[in-house]
């Protein structure tokens, strides 16, 4: 049963990606890049960031009110005995973890980065288009503010975990024009990042840069960012599906990597903390069908790294809570994540939904 479970639900994501082009849109192939910019960051500027103690916060949680109450008070006793059968599926029903732990059953967290008292909650997208998540829908300010309004009901919701506000920006984008280098991706303009990097700083936010790799590797992704990478304030996350190898396009292929390269970035960005002296970072890993990542028992944390397995794909609730419980309840790493679509998902899940999720997503990321 397990088995024909997870079968069934990778086919109906698997085809839902097909027929949409990928869980969110590539650029079109008429579509120019913008010119990249170098970044006017001092060597000062940079030095200034990397020498920064370990140990100072780069980030502000949205506090919850004083009237905010417990997590289990938002339940009924019926919903708390149901949980979390909604996502089984006729897998176990029993919870793995108790009602809000967000570490997985049988993983600890040796870092001091921020999901150890923390959850972070993020909009997701690019700032040129209004297809690929609500970052290109609305201007930097205003996304910020609805932004902050987001992360406060999950403040609410789970007082002892207050959230904090994150940009997921995706800082490759992958497309199913080739580029003068045949990778199938180009590369977001430092420009716009620089801009949502001073947001995020200015709001005392995280900023999550995303890679979409088309036919590149994740290594040469993840360096080509490390300047950024080495501001306190900023972390990494990896988009699986649009990795995809010689004869195949992203978007219309579906794109997968190995476990051992994810490893080898999370390794890369570990040492980059350690090493300049910054606070502990959290890599991303989106994953929305099992067959996506191959050896996916190489993944595992840092004393540096926090690392979130990330359920997306958008469609009906009960398939997306199916998907969650069978990429990241059943296959333990670290901490669980969650994507929700303001405009795909049938219907949008609400917090209290996302919540009682067996562990309870460390990360919650809206698109």
């Amino acid at each position: 049963m397990k088995k024909l479970i997870r079968a069934g639900a990778s086919l109906a994501v698997i085809s839902a990606f097909l027929l949409a082009g990928c869980s969110q849109e590539t650029t079109s192939q008429d579509q120019e890049p913008k010119s990249k910019e170098k970044s006017e960051m001092s060597s000062d500027e940079q030095a200034a960031t990397s020498s920064e103690p370990a140990s100072q916060s780069s980030y502000q949680a949205i506090e919850p009110s004083e009237a905010a109450e417990p997590m289990e008070s938002h339940y009924t006793e019926t919903q708390l005995a149901e949980m979390p059968k909604t996502e089984a599926h006729g897998d176990d029903t029993e919870r793995s973890v108790p009602l809000g732990q967000t570490l997985e059953k049988g993983t600890e967290d040796k870092s001091d980065g921020p999901l150890q008292k923390n959850r972070i909650v993020s909009y997701y997208g690019h700032p040129d288009s209004t297809s690929m998540g609500i970052l290109g829908e609305y201007s930097p300010e205003e996304l910020m503010e609805k932004l902050k309004d987001q992360t406060k009901a999950y403040s609410e919701l789970d007082p002892e975990r207050p959230a904090i506000p994150a940009i997921e920006l995706i800082a490759t984008v992958a497309q199913r024009n080739p580029g003068e280098d045949r990778l199938y991706m180009h590369a977001t303009a430092d420009e716009d990042i620089e801009t949502y990097a001073k947001l995020a700083e200015e709001n005392n936010a995280l900023l999550i840069l995303d890679v979409q790799l088309g036919r590149d590797t994740i290594m040469n992704q993840v360096k080509s960012l490390e300047k950024y990478l080495k501001l306190p304030y900023v972390h990494l996350a990896i988009d699986t599906e649009f990795h995809v190898k010689e004869g195949q396009v992203p978007g219309e292929d579906l794109g997968r990597v190995d476990g051992e390269n994810v490893q080898e970035a999370i390794d890369y960005v570990s040492n980059l903390a350690s090493e300049n002296g910054l606070p502990d970072k959290v890599v991303v890993v989106h994953q929305f069908a099992d067959m996506i990542i191959n050896n996916k028992e190489a993944i595992h944390p840092t004393e540096n790294v926090e690392v979130v397995l990330n359920n997306d794909g958008h469609g009906m609730a009960a398939l997306k809570r199916s998907g969650y419980h069978q990429l990241v309840h059943n296959q333990p790493i670290q901490y669980g994540g969650f994507k929700v679509f303001y405009q795909k998902d049938e219907p949008v899940m609400t917090p209290e939904e996302v919540l009682e999720l067996d562990p309870a997503p460390a990360f919650v990321n809206y698109q």
